[in-house]
C-alpha cells in the first residue's frame, strides 16, 4: 500500500524520522537516564522500539497507559506522573508483576497509594508550573508520611513545563535552573535516588534530573520544532482536498483530527492555513490545486493529536510499511 491509498484524514509517521530521534536521544541521554514519556504517542509498538534503543523505564500519564505498558510486556519500571486518589488498577499491576511507582503530592494520594496496594512513590514537587506538586518546603514532611504508611521513596519529581516551549534557550534555560533549585532543595529533604524531571525542550538544559522525561521528540511536532532542537518532524496527517474555490481550498481534516492548543498546523508545500473547523481545514494554496489531490498537514502538538486517532501508518518514501494501533487510548 502507498500513502495515497489510505482512506483520509490518516495519521503518517515517517520511519527516517522515527528512527533519527529514537537513536539521537539515545545516544545524549543513554539507558535510565531518559524515562520516555508515553503521552506522547500512545502506541505500545513506538514504545518497544525506545526500549530497544535502551529505554526501557516509561513516563506515563494515565492508568491506561500504565495497563497497556505492562501487558505489552514493558512494565519493568513504569512511573505514573501524575497524582490518583484510587490506586488499585495500579496495584493490580503489581501483583502482576510490573514495577509501579506513582507520584505523590498529598496525604490524601500517599494514603490512596498505600490503600491501593502501590509500593513505591515520587514526592512530586511544583518547581514553577501551576500544576500538581506539593511546596518545595513540604516534600520532606511528605515523604515521612509515605515511609510511615509503609511506602519506598524513591526520590522527587518535577516539571518545568513553564520552560520547555519557550522559544529563547538562554530563558529557557534561566527558568530550568531556577526550577531545578528547587526541586535539588526539596531532593535534600526527602532522600532517594531518583530526581526526574525535563522534558523534549529541555532534555539537554536540565542537568539536576537522574532521568528526562521526554516525550514529543519522537516524532516532534510544529511547537518543537521551532526550538532547533536535533529532531526531526516525523508526524503527519494526510488529507484530501474536498473543495476548491477561486481563494482557498478545503481539505478533509479538522478539529477532531488534529490538536490545536498549540495553534495551527502547517501543510507541507507552503500551503496557508487560514482556519479549522470540525471536519474542515481551510487553506490557501501556494500553488494550484483540485478536488481529490492530497496534502500533508503538519500538527502543532503531536499528544493530543495522537490521541484522536486509533492507528499510526509508518512510512518512507511513500509507502506504508505497517500499521500500528494507538493502543494506549482512553482512561
Amino acid at each position: 500500500m502507498r500513502i495515497e491509498d489510505l482512506p483520509t484524514p490518516a495519521l503518517i509517521a515517517d520511519a527516517g524520522a522515527l528512527e533519527h530521534n529514537i537513536a539521537a536521544m539515545a545516544a545524549v541521554l543513554p539507558g535510565t537516564r531518559c524515562r520516555p514519556h508515553v503521552k506522547a504517542h500512545k502506541c505500545t509498538a513506538i514504545a518497544r522500539r525506545q526500549a530497544d534503543a535502551g529505554h526501557r523505564a516509561f513516563t506515563c500519564a494515565t492508568i491506561r497507559e500504565m495497563e497497556g505498558m505492562a501487558a505489552a510486556g514493558l512494565g519493568e519500571d513504569l512511573l505514573l506522573a501524575n497524582e490518583v486518589l484510587d490506586a488499585r488498577r495500579l496495584g493490580a499491576l503489581v501483583d502482576a508483576g510490573a514495577r509501579v511507582t506513582v507520584a505523590v503530592d498529598s496525604g490524601e494520594t500517599i494514603s490512596a497509594a498505600a490503600d491501593g496496594g502501590v509500593r513505591e512513590v515520587l514526592i512530586d514537587v511544583n518547581v514553577g508550573l501551576p500544576r500538581c506538586g506539593c511546596a518545595p518546603e513540604d516534600a520532606g514532611r511528605l515523604a515521612d508520611a509515605a515511609r510511615a504508611r509503609g511506602l519506598f521513596v524513591r526520590g522527587v519529581m518535577g516539571y518545568e513545563g513553564h520552560a520547555v516551549g519557550l522559544p529563547d534557550r538562554e530563558l529557557r534555560a534561566s527558568i530550568t535552573r531556577e526550577s531545578m533549585e528547587r526541586l535539588a532543595a526539596a531532593h535534600a529533604a526527602v532522600g532517594g535516588d531518583v530526581i526526574s524531571a525535563g522534558g523534549t525542550g529541555t532534555y539537554d538544559l536540565n542537568t539536576v534530573a537522574t532521568e528526562i522525561q521526554a516525550g514529543s521528540y519522537v516524532l516532534l511536532d510544529d511547537a518543537y520544532d521551532a526550538l532547533g532542537l536535533p529532531f526531526r518532524r516525523g508526524l503527519g496527517i494526510v488529507a484530501t482536498v474536498i473543495s476548491v474555490s477561486n481563494e482557498h481550498a478545503v481539505a478533509d481534516a479538522g478539529l477532531k483530527a488534529m490538536g490545536m492548543d498549540h495553534g495551527n498546523p502547517t501543510i507541507d508545500r507552503g500551503h496557508v492555513v487560514w482556519f479549522v473547523s470540525d471536519e474542515h481545514l481551510s487553506f490557501a494554496p501556494a500553488e494550484p490545486v483540485r478536488a481529490g489531490d492530497r496534502v500533508t498537514i503538519r500538527p502543532a502538538h503531536i499528544d493530543p493529536t495522537i490521541a484522536y486517532h486509533e492507528r499510526i501508518h509508518l512510512v518512507r518514501d511513500g509507502e506504508v510499511l505497517d500499521t500500528w494501533p494507538v493502543d494506549l487510548r482512553g482512561w
